[in-house]
């Protein structure tokens, strides 16, 4: 199974991502995590990517497809994958159907995971990440949230900046600009399932299984 997960910030594909590829048994594939993996690892694009993000520049498509390229034809990705946070925008689209291509693979679901714009800066505003391990707490059902202290290894809770509701809705008005059109893009190719992510962790699973008719 080859899947595309996207959604406006707060919708909870990190989430899904993570139970879709333990249900699934294939990789969950975050493209910032890639890039971190890259300059870690000190690769000829990882080493492209370090130098244009040290001079407080955006990495370019070119580099971004580059390192999917590679990880694609990893052993890693050989039963399936799931894209977590890529394409963002139509050109990278373009770019990474022509790399399909190119390897021979194809997508078989695009999941586009969707909730009210209140919902969004309802839920955002209820997180706090732990400035140790930068584990994410809800206040509402995480008991351990309110102490401010984390479940995981004891770090001090914070809200983070872009999680502030000014910042979320500056980050939904680059999410509408950008990667929404990235929808139509996929709804003309068949491959789009769009579903409602307003309920709850559980429901949103089953209803994104219900919509690739897999159960």
């Amino acid at each position: 199974m080859r899947l595309i997960l996207f959604g406006p910030p707060g919708v909870g594909k990190g989430t899904q991502a993570k139970i879709l590829s333990g249900k699934l048994k294939i990789p969950q594939i975050s493209t910032g995590d890639l890039l971190r993996e890259a300059v870690a690892q000190n690769t000829e694009l990882g080493v492209q990517a370090k130098s244009i993000i040290d001079a407080g520049q955006l990495v370019s498509d070119n580099i971004m497809i580059g390192i999917i390229r590679d990880v694609l034809k990893s052993e890693k990705c050989k039963t399936g994958f799931i894209l977590d946070g890529f394409p963002r925008t139509i050109p990278q689209a373009e770019g990474l159907s022509l790399l399909l291509a190119q390897l021979g693979l194809k997508i078989d679901y695009v999941i586009s995971l969707e909730v009210d714009e209140s919902e969004i800066i309802r839920r955002l505003g209820n997180r706090l990440s732990c400035n140790r391990c930068g584990k994410i707490h809800n206040i509402e059902p995480d008991k351990t949230a309110y102490l401010s202290i984390c479940s995981v290894c004891g770090g001090e809770l914070l809200y983070r900046d872009d999680d502030k509701p000014e910042t979320v809705l500056k980050r939904l008005q680059i999410y509408v600009q950008s990667t929404a059109p990235v929808k139509e893009f996929y709804r003309k190719t068949g491959l789009l399932k769009t579903v409602n992510a307003q309920g709850s962790i559980e429901e949103v699973t089953r209803d994104i299984f219900a919509s690739m008719n897999h159960k």
